[in-house]
């Protein structure tokens, strides 16, 4: 018992505190530098795929209208998909006014990978830039994000979404973000933001019309042809935090496709066979198994906390880590209403609740591609 307590113990610290200190230790070390050019301004499609958006479209268009880039090298491509809002009656009238909008329209929800890959047949610029219908860019984000890709190493370039709100899912997202940082900073970052992210139209895949998370099966795939991944920080979208209760439902599906990812891409497992296996591991794949490693921490700890064989010292350690595992999660139970401390801590069961939601609805195949 005491074995199997002390690897889940480490388990779940290397996933949360051991990899985040890493791989900012490598990336402090052992950064890559990009080689970007001022010169470097190709013509750029930038492609939304939207359905029901009519809450937010108009002000998504007005900032794509707005970017600091050449007028006559932007082209907006909207695919809506299976609108049955006012979607595709805003799409037409700023279309009308604006002709460097061009619009697709699915008269069936089809889902987000079919009108991506619609998308990028319609699109004609050098390079594209995907973005959801909630998120505005801030004016320097199309400049900002193409520019590293004047370097023929990088294959794919992800935005920075800023959030603002005080749930506790803010405060995960700073933390996220402090790892994608890093990540980027070796060029081995392994998902993008989908609300703003950049590749070169001849390096993005045709995606499975059943996959879940373009956001990562796109840098994944650019990183299993040798290209590098990085973050650009000042290629900004902007939206809010979501609570704890729609939180749950994005995760859910977003832990589905990851793995449905490496049922679809099983080289990725394959070490040395691409240079994001390491990042691929530590950041997303160990922490599909945090849950039960946390679980059998909480019963190990438990039953070592009463257990006669052991010495004082260990016996007051493990009731020690008992003890403050179960004020953790009373915490989570308050939520919002504890304090900060406490809505992070729900925020933290929330997502590891999500990891075996998405595993079950994964193996049941219920996870829908719609979005």
């Amino acid at each position: 018992m005491t074995d199997a307590a002390i690897a889940a113990l480490v388990f779940v610290a290397y996933t949360y505190a051991g990899y985040p200190a890493l791989i900012g230790l490598l990336a402090l070390f052992r950064a890559r530098p990009v080689a970007e050019n001022p010169e470097f301004q190709p013509s750029i499609s930038i492609c939304l795929a939207v359905s029901n958006g009519a809450e937010h479209l108009e002000r998504k268009i007005r900032s794509l209208e707005t970017l600091d880039y050449p007028a006559d090298k932007i082209e907006i491509v909207v695919c809506s998909d299976g609108s049955n809002d006012a979607t595709n009656a805003i799409l037409q009238r700023l279309a009308a006014e604006d002709p460097r909008i061009v619009v697709i329209i699915n008269a069936t929800r089809r889902g987000k990978p079919s009108a991506i890959n619609q998308l990028r047949r319609a699109a004609h610029g050098e390079v594209l830039i995907l973005t959801d219908v909630r998120q505005p860019l801030a004016a320097a984000a199309a400049k900002a994000l193409v520019g590293p890709l004047a370097d023929p190493r990088i294959g794919c370039v992800s935005g920075n979404l800023v959030l603002s709100g005080a749930h506790g899912a803010g405060a995960y997202w700073r933390y996220e973000k402090l790892i994608r940082r890093a990540e980027g900073r070796l060029g081995t970052l392994v998902g993008v933001s989908g609300s703003i992210y950049a590749v070169r139209c001849g390096d993005l895949p045709v995606l499975p019309e059943d996959v879940i998370l373009d956001d990562m099966y796109v840098p994944l795939s650019i990183a299993l042809g040798g290209k590098r991944v990085v973050f650009c920080e000042a290629a900004e979208a902007y939206d809010e935090t979501f609570d704890d209760e729609r939180e749950f439902g994005r995760k859910v599906r977003t832990l589905a496709g990851n793995y449905q990812l490496i049922a679809k891409l099983p080289q990725l497992l394959v070490p040395g066979l691409h240079r994001s296996w390491f990042e691929l591991v530590s950041h997303k794949l160990l922490r599909l198994v945090c849950p039960w490693a946390l679980g059998l921490l909480l019963i190990a700890s438990a039953a070592l906390s009463f257990d006669e064989r052991l010495g004082p010292p260990e016996v007051a350690f493990w009731r020690a880590l008992f003890a403050g595992q179960m004020l953790f999660y009373a915490l989570a139970l308050l939520g919002a209403r504890g304090g900060r401390a406490a809505g992070v801590a729900r925020t933290f069961v929330v997502l590891n609740a999500a990891a075996v939601v998405g595993l079950w609805r994964f193996v049941r195949k219920r996870q829908t591609v719609i979005w």
